[in-house]
């Protein structure tokens, strides 16, 4: 390896002020919820504060761990990952309103399919850094790739999260495209994908099954059913619509007070745009867009194939997580869970975001473009 740069503060600047508007936002879209129901208004706070510890720890030692070793590591990631989101569905598995997701013992617990998100983005990187030759041809290049994303999206659906499901799917073919395949390939996947999209949506109504189709119909006309499928946009417009261009201030939202489902995670943006406003709401994006540009620079001049796919693969997880979350507050999707990354209460999707970023930085030190 060549002469070690100093690490991208923008990317620094840009994670720690994310982390901290999460963390203040957390505790004020929380404080209500957790005062009544965990009978400790901080229950919320000093849950996140302990998570971005972890995080800020596991960011230091990934921005210091040369980041070619994870290659040692990609099988046992992914074995770990699988192995994990197998166990999710037997009873060992937590159900929380209705889904199950995670995996633990009394206050302590992880969500495997952060940890496949991340697993995957190594192990596709390593497996298609020692393969390239093979990449521009589908059978022994591409279609092994699409089975994996199928053995992931499977497992994960089942939980059932079909969000999470979809953004491991968009990072794995965001890897293969990166990694060579060829556009006539992308294209007619492309295709093929926005085909089955619809038939999904499609068999859902045919088949009556009203959970799911009731989200559909709901983002199509939430007024039509205001106290039942379409409550959550609603509430989630009338809090960004109220916060107007600088918003009630904060700590003086009303929609967090029981009206809006979870604010302190799915819809923490919808406290963000009340309490601060348009300005508030912009001033995140803008972070979320400079950590994007960042990403997408260091994988471009990225010294070598494993490196550009480790940095596309985090860049795209980012991009496709924030563009849902944004667009299920604004009601411009239908209503998934899907957390905002490192503002969202959740402290297994906070620390895998931060030492993404870890390995991001370490990336950083390798690459010649300019810092300023």
């Amino acid at each position: 390896m060549g002469k070690k740069n100093p690490y991208d503060s923008t990317i620094i600047l840009s994670v720690a002020t994310l982390v901290a508007i999460g963390i203040i936002m957390v505790f004020s879209s929380s404080y209500s919820h957790a005062l009544v129901n965990m009978k400790d208004g901080y229950y919320f706070l000093k849950r996140i504060i302990i998570w971005a510890i972890i995080g800020t720890f596991a960011m230091i030692f990934c921005a210091k761990f040369p980041y070619w070793k994870w290659k040692k590591y990609a099988n046992l990631l992914l074995i770990v990952s699988l192995a994990l989101l197998v166990l999710v569905l037997t009873p060992i598995g937590k159900e929380v309103n209705g889904a199950q997701r995670w995996i633990g013992v009394g206050s302590i617990s992880v969500m495997p399919s952060e940890v496949a998100k991340f697993a995957a983005i190594i192990f596709v990187s390593t497996s298609i850094t020692r393969k390239k030759e093979k990449m521009q041809s589908f059978i022994y290049g591409v279609l092994p790739y699409l089975l994996f994303i199928g053995l992931f999206f499977g497992l994960i659906y089942q939980q059932p999260d079909f969000s999470t499901a979809f953004v491991v799917a968009v990072v794995i073919m965001s890897l293969v495209f990166v990694g060579g395949m060829k556009l006539s390939h992308f294209v007619g996947l492309a295709s093929a994908g926005f085909a089955g999209i619809a038939a999904m949506i499609a068999y859902l109504f045919l088949s009556g099954n009203s959970y799911k189709a009731k989200r559909i119909t709901a983002f199509l006309d939430p007024w039509a059913d205001p106290s039942n499928t379409g409550f959550q946009a609603i509430q989630s417009l009338l809090a960004i619509g109220s916060g107007g261009l600088f918003g009630r201030g904060l700590g003086k939202s009303i929609q967090k007070h029981f009206y809006l489902p979870e604010p302190q995670t799915d819809f923490i943006f919808s406290i963000i745009g009340e309490e601060l406003g348009f300005i508030g709401g912009t001033v995140v994006l803008l972070l979320f867009m400079v950590l994007i540009w960042r990403g997408v620079r260091i994988a471009i001049n990225a010294p070598d194939l494993f490196s550009c796919l480790i940095a596309t693969g985090f860049v795209a997880m980012l991009a496709v997580q924030v563009i849902i979350n944004i667009a299920v507050v604004t009601s411009s999707m239908p209503v998934t869970g899907m957390p905002l990354p490192f503002i969202s209460f959740g402290g297994n999707s906070l620390v895998i975001f931060m030492a993404t970023a870890g390995i991001l930085l370490n990336i950083s030190r390798y690459t010649t473009f300019d810092r300023s």
